[in-house]
């Protein structure tokens, strides 16, 4: 559900937040994966090779997981959809040149509505991957 006030966010600055393993496992996958394509492909292109990767190393995962919203006991019709779900942890891909501020509301709410405690923001579109984690 969504609530309107903000939420507690943690920004990569606790060494000691929840799934601590299973991110930095996640966040070494993704950097395999740029290692061998680089940068300026598609963001469907980093995805299908992250769902190869995971399939690889037999890591269960759920890809464009639909979540839906309810409202004052509704199912609106227009749901939220993450692009990984791996261990728990909400994993939304980009393939861009920087993130904005919009993108990291954007992966809050999709915690938030998952129920999840924690989620990575992973940018294949640039030199180096780039990624952030959040705790909810």
């Amino acid at each position: 559900m969504i609530s309107w006030e903000e939420p507690e966010v943690a920004y990569e600055t606790n060494d000691n937040f929840p799934l601590r393993e299973k991110t930095f496992e996640i966040i070494g996958i993704c950097m395999e994966v740029h290692r061998i394509l680089g940068k300026g492909l598609l963001e469907v292109v980093y995805k299908d090779a992250l769902e190869h990767e995971l399939n690889l190393r037999k890591i269960k995962f759920e890809r464009e997981k639909k979540y839906e919203i309810e409202y004052k006991g509704f199912i609106l019709p227009h749901f939220f959809v993450a692009d990984f779900v791996i261990n728990g942890i909400v994993v939304e891909v980009k393939a861009q040149n920087g993130i904005s501020a919009d993108q990291y509301g954007q992966i809050i709410n999709y915690i938030t509505l998952s129920g999840s405690k924690v989620g990575l923001l992973i940018n294949f579109g640039e030199a180096s991957l780039k990624f952030k984690r959040f705790v909810v």
